[in-house]
């Protein structure tokens, strides 16, 4: 069984920083493509930024460029660096990552931008 588990939310003041971390574990041979989601309150589940295994990136418009998505394949690891912060940044982040034919998410780990 592969379980997914984030780390490194928190409350941070706008304009401040927070890096998430995903640590994947379990049976793992492969991790295909990964990606951030997050959900705020009253709203669907969107897309942040995804990355392929070979480093691919794409980000949604209102994340580009101030997050960063990167991925370590040997610790099976997915991060998100987020920068400049703005209060509808806040909400619970998912991580998601595909294994052979199978989507995994986390548990997710709530970001809350205020002063």
């Amino acid at each position: 069984q592969v379980q997914l588990v984030e780390s490194g939310g928190g409350l941070v003041q706008p304009g401040g920083s927070l890096r998430l971390s995903c640590a994947a574990s379990g049976t793992i041979f492969s991790i295909n493509d990964m990606g951030w989601y997050r959900q705020a309150p009253g709203k669907q589940r969107e897309l942040v930024a995804t990355i392929t295994r070979l480093g691919r990136t794409n980000y949604a418009d209102s994340v580009k460029g101030r997050f960063t998505i990167s991925r370590d394949n040997v610790k099976n690891t997915l991060y998100l660096q987020m920068n400049s912060l703005k209060p509808d940044d806040t909400a619970v982040y998912y991580c998601n990552a595909w294994i052979v034919s199978t989507q995994y998410w986390g548990q997710g780990t709530q970001v809350t931008v205020s002063s």
